[in-house]
C-alpha cells in the first residue's frame, strides 16, 4: 500500500521553529523526487520547497528561501522541512508529494503539481501568538 504521512506540524509562536516529516511507506522514497506545498484556506495551493532523488536539486519558494530547509533521509524512507523564523502568513495545511520522474529536469519544474504521483494528507502548521 503506497503512503505518504506528514507529522511534526502544530502551534508555533512567530519567530519559532517546526521541522515536518515525510515518511514513505509501500514505496522506495530514494526513487522520487519529493515536494512540499501549502495551502491556507481561501488561498490557492502553492509549493514550497522540492528536493531530487539524491538531495543534488534543492528549491524553494521565495517567500521562505533563508527558512526553511528540506533534507532527506533515504535509509529511513523520509524527508524533512526544517522551518525556521515562522510568520503568521505560514500558517498552513502542508502537504508532501512524490514525483517518479528522473531527477534530471526536477529543478525547473519541482513546482508543477501535475508531476507528482503521490500526495499525502496533509499536517496543519499554525503560526500564532
Amino acid at each position: 500500500q503506497v503512503q505518504l504521512v506528514e507529522s511534526g506540524g502544530g502551534l508555533v509562536q512567530p519567530g519559532g521553529s517546526l521541522r515536518l516529516s515525510c515518511a514513505a511507506s509501500g514505496f522506495t522514497l530514494g526513487y522520487y523526487n519529493i515536494g512540499w506545498f501549502r495551502q491556507a484556506p481561501g488561498k490557492e495551493r502553492e509549493g514550497v520547497s522540492g528536493i531530487s532523488r539524491s538531495a543534488g536539486s534543492t528549491r524553494y519558494a521565495d517567500s521562505v528561501k533563508g527558512r526553511f530547509t528540506i533534507s532527506r533521509d533515504n535509509a529511513k524512507n523520509t524527508v524533512y522541512l526544517q522551518m525556521n523564523s515562522l510568520k503568521p502568513e505560514d500558517t498552513a495545511v502542508y502537504s508532501c508529494a512524490a514525483d517518479p520522474r528522473p531527477s534530471g529536469n526536477y529543478g525547473g519544474t519541482w513546482y508543477r503539481f501535475r508531476d507528482y504521483r503521490y500526495w499525502g494528507q496533509g499536517t496543519q502548521v499554525t503560526v500564532s501568538s
